[in-house]
């Protein structure tokens, strides 16, 4: 008897800094979510397909579940709640450093989950013993009895695989969600801001990389090339003036390493101009939020 067709929604969750975005990227064999060592690098909710004849799997990779200072990361704190109602299998990223008991009440909320959830413990390449493991699977089974508690190293690759055979194994049957040829429901020039935003992220500290946000305002693709004018816009003057570097040199470095990074996404010669502009307190104001894509 021929075997149904599955599909279905597995969303990762978890605190900032756990290794979610890593983990998605190795799922799905693509590099979607931004990886860097700072928290919060994971600012909207990205979906990564990965299609075989038998089944479909849409990953969802999720900011960091953080208790709220600005509107954005209210925004931000909305995606990883949304991720709990809408979730065929639930991927809670944790790792071997941090704290069981932090952000207490989402996790309670995990708790009362009814669909399949999968507890990760990522990064058990940093232990020293297995003891260690031991421990740490015995403490999250008492906060999470009902999840299947598998771990793992996403930066290794560590049973990486056996997650991904669990998941197929969990996932409901069902048509595809989306045409077999989507790898993510996000469009080209979203990637575009996402490797602008991740350079800023590893070229600059303190608060700079927090208060920039990116837009695509020109996205021009032939055949063989892509014309792209980005902005970024900071909070305040003494951001932009740090952002630019003297002479433009930080700017210039940003543009190069993004630059190819995108011409690696898309397999195309891009030509890239990025600009900066202020524009203040966007992250607590609304209207703003609204047009950088955080509230619908």
């Amino acid at each position: 008897m021929e075997s149904k067709h599955k599909s279905g929604f597995v969303n990762i969750v978890g605190n900032p800094n756990v290794g979610k975005s890593t983990l998605m990227n190795d799922l799905v064999g693509e590099r979607l979510s931004i990886i860097t060592s700072k928290a919060q690098t994971t600012r909207h909710r990205i979906m990564g397909i990965v299609n075989t004849p038998q089944y479909q799997i849409v990953f969802s990779d999720t900011p960091g579940v953080l208790a709220p200072k600005y509107k954005l990361h209210e925004s931000m704190r909305a995606f990883s709640e949304e991720a709990l109602t809408d979730a065929d299998i639930l991927l809670y990223v944790t790792d071997v450093v941090e704290d069981p008991t932090k952000n207490a009440d989402f996790l309670a909320r995990v708790a009362r989950e009814k669909v399949p959830v999968l507890l990760v413990v990522n990064k058990i390449d940093l232990l020293r013993d297995q003891r260690q493991l031991e421990q740490i699977v015995e403490q999250w089974h008492n906060l999470l009895p009902n999840a299947e508690i598998l771990p793992a190293s996403a930066t290794e690759g560590f049973n990486v695989q056996s997650l991904m055979k669990r998941i197929v194994e969990l996932l409901p049957e069902g048509e595809p969600y989306f045409g077999k040829d989507a790898l993510t429901d996000k469009p080209a020039r979203f990637f575009v801001t996402e490797i602008i935003r991740e350079k800023i992220l590893l070229n600059y500290d303190k608060e700079v990389p927090y208060s920039a946000e990116v837009i695509v305002e020109k996205f021009t693709e032939t055949d063989q090339s892509i014309h792209i004018m980005a902005v970024v816009y900071v909070e305040r003057d003494s951001q932009k003036g740090i952002l630019i570097g003297r002479g433009g040199s930080m700017l210039k470095k940003v543009g190069i390493q993004a630059r190819k990074d995108i011409e690696k996404f898309f397999d195309k010669s891009v030509f890239l101009e990025i600009f900066v502009k202020v524009e203040a307190n966007w992250r607590n104001r609304e209207n703003r939020l609204r047009a950088f894509g955080y509230i619908e």
